[in-house]
Formats: structure tokens, C-alpha cells, sequence
């Protein structure tokens, strides 16, 4: 454990946010959700400092360091039209210099709003796709392009999902460790799963004994939890652990229940999850993921199938332009 875990801390990454994000005590929305309700802490990644934060600033520190090493001018990556991940790529080749091609699927907006307006600010380059099958092939098409320009291209897969972002993610569980914070449960939005795997991975490798629990925003909890374990699986062998010491082949916790119509598409529970965290804590949620999320938290509270002295953790995972693209 101990080697994997120096594995980790030396594992090359680049800063793109230099500064600790804060857990809030929400006290307020605890008294909302009436007697019985346990502590309720959130994990503010949403202030990450850069390019308006979130989650995939974790998994980009390393992948993007993993690009440089490989000789990359061309960083190429794909998402829908308001994908986080996609903005983050595009803010992070904007500051190191390297071009940024964008596949996006859906239709071009004609009016650039949220995520697709801060793509154009970042100067990113962007091809619209019409489906999330073409996604993959498009990506390709754009390496070969560039490949035969001169230049020289970096894939990186949806969400930034790999062994290396996974890496990269589990290093902010040492945030948690480090405060003193000690939750007996965290709750997330899943969807690609690198940010589950990255807080399992943490977890393990710091020490923290804790149940992680991914609320989907889009795929069944089988295809996120086999998702999950390859992830768990790969970043283990790139530290040179086993997938036993990392937990890869223990039970993954995905409740899909929240979903909804779809990726994307508000429900009833998620909006008055968003509304709810705004009026007691003035803190807003993302409508494509964490108010998601944070309806799972809120129903399973509910529910009561937490003890009143437990310690719920929100690890809120950014988003907020999508917010501002809502209704179109």
C-alpha cells in the first residue's frame, strides 16, 4: 500500500488549480430535511480555481502532464455540446499553448451559451457531430488530419476517464485526510467513471474508510460499475499495486434510480434538489449531474437509511455553466 501510495504522490501532473477547495457544513439544508437527518458536508470542487472548476481539473492535472510527456502540440477530445470536460480541455491548452479540437455531439447552437460560449473564449476548435457513436471515429479522422500537417495530436477519451485521470482525481482525497474530515459515506454524480474510481482509489491508498455512492446521470449502474472496476483495475497496475489493494473487485456503488428521461434532462426530484440547495445554503448545483446527485442524497435522507450521527460528504463536482443552458 505504502509503495502504491508514493507512486501516487509522484505520479508527474502539471497545476492548473493551486489552491485547496473548502467542505461546508450544511446546516442549513440539514434542518430542511427535518429529524433524523445526519451531518451534512459538501466538497466544494465547484471552486476550483480554474477555468470556472469542477471535477474534470483533477483528472486533466495528470492527463494533460501525460500529453506534454508525450510530445503533444494537439490536445483532442470530445463531449455533448455543454460538456464540462470539454471546456476544462479547451481552458487547459489555452494555457499551455496547445491547440484544441473539440467533437461534440448535437446540433451547432445558434447561440453560443454556458459550456459552448466558454469553448469560443478558450479558442477552441469545434466539429459537431450528430451522435455520441460518431464521437470516437471523428476523433480519429482529426488525428490523422493533424498527423499529416505536422503536428502532433493527444486523445483523450470522454471525461477524461482513464487510469491516468483516475490518478489524478484520487490525489484530492488527501484534501479531505488532510482537514481532519472523515465522512462515513460520499456521495457523487457517476457518469463516465473516472471521478468514482478516483475517490475509491484516494480512499484506499490515504486510508479513508468511507462508502462511496455514485448517483448516475445517465447509464445503468451495471455499465458504470463495470466502467468503474476496469478503471480501478488499470490505475492500480499503474502504481504497481494489485486490484485487490485498490478495491476493484469489491461491490461499487451505483444507485440509477435519478435519472430520469436521460443525460441531461431535468426531473422533478433534481430540480427541486437544485432549488432546495440554493434557498437554504446559497449554493448552486449543476441541473446535468450534481442536482442529480444530490436528489439521491436527499432521497435516500428521506428514506432514513443513514444513522443520525453518520457524516454524509456532497463531493460537488462542478458544472455550473450548463446552468446557464438550460431551455435551449
Amino acid at each position: 500500500m505504502a509503495t502504491a501510495l508514493n507512486a501516487l504522490m509522484s505520479f508527474p501532473h502539471i497545476t492548473l488549480a493551486s489552491h485547496v477547495t473548502p467542505v461546508d457544513d450544511l446546516q442549513r439544508l440539514r434542518h430542511a430535511l427535518g429529524p433524523g437527518c445526519p451531518r451534512l458536508l459538501m466538497k466544494r470542487d465547484d471552486l476550483l480555481s480554474f477555468a470556472l472548476g469542477g471535477n474534470k481539473v483533477r483528472k486533466l492535472q495528470t492527463v494533460v502532464a501525460e500529453a506534454r510527456e508525450a510530445g503533444a502540440d494537439v490536445l483532442i477530445t470530445c463531449g455533448g455540446v455543454q460538456s464540462n470536460h470539454a471546456r476544462i480541455t479547451a481552458a487547459a491548452g489555452a494555457s499551455l499553448g496547445l491547440h484544441v479540437t473539440l467533437v461534440l455531439n448535437g446540433p451547432r447552437p445558434e447561440r453560443a451559451t454556458g459550456n459552448a460560449l466558454l469553448d469560443h473564449l478558450f479558442g477552441a476548435d469545434v466539429r459537431y457531430v450528430s451522435s455520441r457513436d460518431l464521437r470516437a471515429p471523428v476523433m480519429e479522422e482529426v488525428a490523422a488530419e493533424m498527423r499529416a500537417a505536422g503536428r502532433r495530436p493527444f486523445i483523450i477519451p470522454l471525461g477524461a476517464s482513464t487510469a491516468t485521470g483516475v490518478i489524478g482525481f484520487a490525489r484530492g482525497v488527501l484534501e479531505l485526510v488532510s482537514a481532519g474530515v472523515k465522512p462515513t459515506t460520499i456521495v457523487h454524480a457517476t457518469s463516465s467513471g473516472g471521478t468514482q474510481a478516483g475517490i475509491l482509489l484516494g480512499a484506499k491508498l490515504f486510508g479513508l474508510d468511507t462508502q462511496v455512492l455514485g448517483v448516475s446521470a445517465d447509464d445503468s449502474a451495471a455499465a458504470i460499475g463495470a466502467i468503474v472496476a476496469g478503471l480501478l483495475r488499470e490505475a492500480a497496475a499503474r502504481l504497481g499495486a494489485s486490484a485487490n489493494t485498490v478495491g476493484a473487485d469489491d461491490a461499487i456503488d451505483v444507485d440509477d434510480r435519478f435519472v430520469g428521461d436521460g443525460y441531461g434532462r431535468p426531473t422533478t426530484a433534481s430540480v427541486e434538489a437544485l432549488e432546495l440547495v440554493a434557498r437554504t445554503e446559497g449554493i448552486v448545483l449543476d441541473p446535468v449531474y450534481t442536482a442529480k446527485a444530490m436528489a439521491g442524497l436527499i432521497a435516500r435522507v428521506r428514506d432514513r437509511e443513514f444513522e443520525h450521527d453518520d457524516t454524509l460528504l456532497f463531493w460537488h463536482t462542478g458544472g455550473i455553466p450548463a446552468l446557464f443552458a438550460m431551455g435551449q
